[in-house]
């Protein structure tokens, strides 16, 4: 992603691409949790969930190594966030994308994220698309979903 949107540490510092150690124990320490996904013991993705309100947790740096892309992780990721978030007593999970990844917009689309808006912020070198998720809506949803395939069972 970084090198599709010519992302650096001087134009993007916030990206996930350059994440390090340091950034990660900083986020940990104001209460940030990261959930890594091993393969055969082997880190294979991550992401990161912020309690923002009581109300509202956002899921943040979601990265799949490339090898491992188009194989379920980064769903698997996200699934995960959702439950920490709702965990966390949330009921709405909210994600900033990079606008022109229209791929990635229809893909959270799929998971139940709807748009909230799109804006330029001045420290970023691309528009980012705000979507957010309503956790009791998407309980709402499964359950009727579970119902009608049980009586159409």
């Amino acid at each position: 992603m970084a090198e599709r949107f010519g992302l650096t540490k001087e134009n993007c510092p916030t990206h996930p691409s350059n994440c390090t150690l340091d950034w990660v124990k900083a986020d940990q320490s104001k209460g940030v949790k990261y959930f890594v996904l091993e393969q055969d013991g082997r880190p294979v993705g991550c992401v990161a969930v912020e309690q923002a309100t009581p109300q509202t947790c956002y899921a943040e740096r979601l990265a799949v190594l490339p090898e491992f892309r188009h194989k379920g992780f980064g769903r698997a990721l996200m699934r995960h966030a959702i439950g920490a978030a709702k965990n966390m007593g949330a009921v709405r999970v909210e994600i900033g994308i990079i606008s022109r990844k229209v791929e990635l917009k229809d893909w959270y689309e799929r998971m139940g994220f709807v748009v909230a808006q799109t804006k330029s912020l001045p420290h970023l070198p691309f528009q980012v698309t705000f979507m957010a998720i309503d956790l009791k809506s998407q309980v709402k949803t499964a359950m009727a979903k579970a119902k009608h395939s049980s009586s159409v069972a």
